[in-house]
């Protein structure tokens, strides 16, 4: 008898690193489920004008220039709390953040920041999540003040896109 475990109970080592956990996050109706079906490759997350259309966090597996990675499409991030439909929302959006490697903050730069933003930027920051800051809609020069604005948010430098035009690095 040896001490040698049968060969279907060694586990493998992974072959190379694991995915990297990127959530898509903002306020309602900024776009995160366009960019999250760009990021995929395709149209996996409903997409319409109406805001919260998308209600639970979706995953999806991707890939961008050679890198595997996890992304995660969350529901609109909501000020509400208790048993509220808007409130289990916010624990999905904020959870997912907890959850992530890297956290990318959706904002409509033609709408510029608003105070749900504000709140959801403080909470993003204090998680000490790396935040890739994305200035959506901005297939026009009337995102220009909004993309400006969102420096107040403190998450860095606007990357400046248009998901729904392919305007920009989306």
């Amino acid at each position: 008898m040896t001490d040698t475990p049968p060969e279907d109970l060694i586990e493998e080592e992974p072959s190379g690193p694991r995915a990297a956990k990127i959530a898509i996050v903002g306020r309602p109706n900024v776009g995160k489920s366009t960019l999250f079906n760009r990021l995929a490759g395709k149209k996996l997350a409903i997409v319409n004008d109406t805001p919260g259309v998308t209600r639970d966090r979706r995953e999806t597996s991707g890939r961008l220039r050679g890198r595997d990675l996890l992304l995660m499409d969350t529901a609109g991030f909501e000020n509400a709390k208790g048993e509220k439909l808007e409130a289990r929302m916010r624990a999905q959006t904020e959870a997912a953040v907890i959850e992530a490697d890297v956290c990318l903050f959706v904002y409509d730069a033609r709408i510029g920041v608003s105070p749900l933003d504000r709140i959801f930027a403080e909470f993003v920051r204090k998680s000490g999540k790396p935040v890739v800051l994305i200035a959506n809609k901005c297939e026009s020069r009337a995102s220009d003040a909004g993309v400006t604005e969102g420096y107040s948010l403190g998450l860095g430098d606007p990357i400046e896109v248009g998901t729904q035009y392919r305007h920009g690095r989306a």
